[in-house]
């Protein structure tokens, strides 16, 4: 026992090292599982092409086909969803004789950025995808054959390469949106090879190309996040494009400098550009501010102005489109990060509003109370501008003052307000940063809710949920699981979901992985923790915890409770039993007096807090521990910096979770007195040392290793190794200070010669022991 205090030295500076005893809170993942944890439950599968790197810039999502498609560093790849990626296809793509050279040549990097990086992947009809690369800084456009449904080609053709200018970036990583619609692929990006001309392209088909004008001053440095295409109604001849993007503009109250705001434009999709003003242009471009805000005392408000990612949750029939984007915030001195949720209808209005004005330069802006031109500026040519005696079927018969007021005129007055007024979900202070964000909504047994997929730049992915408690409350954040995808960190680039497979697929530079949405025997085997884990796929069916089913038989059996994971209800009589199953043992901890012993106390999740309690020998009932300078509580257990005589008694570890207790350890402390000490390892004095007769040192009574496996029990022989490593801490951490390092090796050689006797006893026979 004599290097005890050495021992809790070594495991106190390891709680400090780990942040020491962490709060628990919603906020802490409930669940942690490593890369090797998801490898070996088989919830994860990684491909990172065959030479160990993809690359990747491009991940499209074929459920149709049954296919991810990929695009890396010049090359394209195909992998089937029915399978763990045993028979990938791949298609060599490298850029065109000179391009690299020439790249080089012009200052770029030749590692780095002189290659082909795909980064444009679409569908083009049922036998072909649209592909566009970088090209080497000279973007490249081909059609690539994947074959019909139920095929698994994959070649280029060789025929269709052309240009890719306006329909992919110049930069392997400069930013920028794109979908295709109709036979033409839309585009927002900074067309030129310094990277200086933002525009939004419409590029492809039978109709001549359209681009915003460079004289309108659409756009100020934006970074692009997502295009699509979103029906406003059922008239097909009204729907339109809408880019998601962050810019930088001058301030908006006159003042100096320049704020970063988050938009919302869009163009119709059968805009065709002016007559005699906006030729070839976008005439029907509008944008509009996205606002994501917490409000403060005062009236004052915390802005998250940069937009990260934007994923369009798309309802049943009947109900509005909701986009949820993730933001942050810019600000020098606070960092965070806050998801907003926005209701297509809102978006709707806010185009239908007043739109914005300023008289000049160092004016602020107010709303346009002049009068309208007819049709209303930003208005698709459709039946809504079809009057007898007027009819507007395309862009080219807008009168020149509805033209020239668009292009006067493209921001919106009124901001988008996020649904309830606030973001469902504020992180700060994050180890990681936020890059991605996908949306499931799913059918739990108390009613629905939307499961948030967060992507970092660690390569790991937070499953959350946020429960609103109702009116303009703040929502209840709580992390079900932190998974980490790639056994490196590395930032999350691309996030698709399936919701029919259950599935989502993360992208990252490295490759690409396949991850199940839910593995509920994850849980546990018990009722409660089934419950605590409040996970909307999960349930308790009688007997484990499984996929929850709406609708399936033996509904009774089905235990969830989501919104306020009471286990004392949901679990009735469950708690007990499992309990007693459990078959709950007291162990037997020993500690020397004024030395230091540490009690281990582990609660099965992060979120749960543990309390001590202690029943001393007589005691009716125990009492709950007293923590003070010498006993402190950390997070992992209960540490006695000096123990006393007086600590000894029965110690019980209770864990408090959304107000549930629950039993996690009980140990017996016994404190060995100096006394006892003594008589168990007695001074081995010096050789110059006089015994107390006068005669030469005499040898010790008892062998220190017997006394360390008496006290350890030889049933536990097996062990001894883990109780070394314990003792005089891993050998991995013995690198901290030279007097510490001194201090660990020779715990080490100590633990080593416990080891070889410890083997020596076990092969004598047990009268010899």
């Amino acid at each position: 026992m004599a290097p005890s205090a050495w021992a809790v030295c070594c495991l106190l500076g390891g709680l400090l090292l780990r942040g020491g005893s962490p709060s628990p809170g919603p906020s802490v993942p409930r669940l942690r599982l490593s890369f090797r944890d998801l490898l070996s439950a088989n919830r994860s599968a990684i491909f990172l092409g065959p030479r160990g790197s993809l690359d990747l810039r491009a991940l499209y999502l074929d459920e149709y086909r049954d296919r991810l498609f990929l695009g890396g560093r010049d090359a394209i790849y195909s992998l089937r969803l029915d399978q763990t990626w045993p028979d990938p296809r791949e298609v060599l793509w490298p850029p065109q004789p000179g391009q690299r050279e020439e790249c080089v040549r012009k200052g770029r990097d030749p590692l780095v950025e002189c290659a082909n990086f795909v980064r444009v992947l679409h569908p083009h009809n049922r036998t072909h995808l649209l592909a566009c690369g970088t090209g080497a800084f000279q973007p490249t456009c081909a059609l690539l054959a994947v074959g019909h449904r139920g095929e698994h080609v994959l070649h280029l053709e060789p025929r269709s390469v052309e240009s890719g200018r306006g329909r992919c970036p110049h930069e392997p990583s400069r930013p920028f949106a794109s979908t295709f619609v109709g036979g033409e692929l839309y585009t927002g990006l900074n067309a030129d090879f310094l990277g200086h001309e933002a525009m939004i392209f419409r590029t492809g088909g039978p109709r001549p190309a359209l681009r915003s004008d460079s004289d309108q001053n659409l756009l100020h440095d934006p970074r692009f996040v997502l295009a699509a295409r979103i029906p406003d109604n059922s008239d097909p001849d009204d729907d339109k494009v809408y880019f998601f993007f962050s810019e930088t503009v001058p301030s908006p109250d006159g003042g100096p400098g320049r704020v970063t705001v988050s938009r919302v434009g869009r163009v119709c999709v059968n805009d065709a550009g002016g007559q005699r003003v906006l030729v070839n242009k976008w005439s029907t471009f509008l944008k509009a501010r996205l606002l994501c805000s917490v409000p403060g005392p005062g009236g004052a408000e915390t802005h998250f102005d940069q937009l990260e990612d934007v994923f369009l949750l798309w309802p049943n029939s009947g109900k509005s489109l909701e986009v949820y984007a993730l933001f942050s915030a810019v600000s020098a001195v606070f960092q965070g990060y806050a998801v907003c949720v926005y209701h297509m209808a809102d978006i709707w209005e806010v185009f239908k509003g007043p739109f914005a004005h300023q008289d000049g330069p160092q004016h602020q802006w107010g709303p346009y109370g002049g009068k309208m031109p007819f049709p209303r500026p930003g208005m698709c040519p459709s039946k809504m501008t079809a009057q007898p005696g007027r009819p507007f079927g395309s862009t080219k018969d807008y009168p020149d003052d509805v033209l020239q007021f668009a292009r006067a005129h493209p921001l919106m007055f009124r901001p988008v307000r996020p649904r309830r007024g606030r973001p469902v979900l504020v992180k700060t202070h994050l180890a990681q940063q936020l890059r991605q964000i996908v949306v499931d909504r799913v059918e739990a047994e108390d009613g629905t809710y939307d499961v948030i997929f967060l992507g970092t730049d660690s390569g790991s992915v937070l499953k959350v949920i946020a429960l609103q408690a109702g009116g303009s409350a703040e929502p209840e954040e709580v992390v079900l699981e932190e998974l980490q995808v790639f056994k490196v960190p590395t930032p999350i680039t691309e996030m698709e979901i399936s919701v029919k497979r259950q599935m989502l697929y993360v992208g990252s530079r490295l490759g690409v992985a396949r991850l199940q949405l839910h593995q509920c025997e994850t849980y546990g085997s018990a009722c409660a923790e089934c419950c605590l884990a409040r996970d909307p796929y999960c349930a308790w069916d009688g007997a484990s915890c499984t996929r929850y089913r709406p609708g399936t038989s033996k509904r009774r059996f089905r235990r969830q409770d989501i919104r306020h994971g009471n286990p004392a209800l949901q679990c009735l009589g469950q708690s007990q039993e499992e309990e007693t199953a459990g078959l709950v043992v007291t162990n037997t901890v020993y500690g020397t007096e004024h030395n230091s012993t540490f009690l281990e106390c582990l609660p099965k999740s992060p979120q749960a807090a543990a309390r001590w309690f202690l029943q001393r020998p007589g005691d009716e009932r125990p009492e709950q521990v007293k923590t003070d300078e010498r006993v402190l509580q950390t997070g992992q257990g209960l540490l006695f910096r000096r123990l006393n005589r007086l600590d000894a008694g029965t110690y019980t570890c209770m864990t408090l979770e959304h107000g549930f207790s629950q039993l996690v350890v009980r140990l017996a402390l016994e404190v060995i007195v100096p006394a006892q000490l003594d008589i168990l390892f007695p001074r081995e004095p010096r050789p110059e040392e006089p015994t107390a007769r006068g005669g030469p040192a005499s040898a010790p009574h008892k062998a220190w290793y017997k006394d360390i496996m008496q006290l350890i029990g030889f049933a536990n022989l097996p062990r001894v190794d883990e109780y070394c490593e314990r003792v005089w801490c891993p050998s991995r951490s013995r690198s901290r200070g030279k007097q510490a390092k001194g201090k660990s090796w020779a715990g080490l050689e100590l633990g080593k010669k416990v080891k070889s006797r410890v083997q020596a006893e076990r092969n004598r026979t047990p009268r010899e022991v």
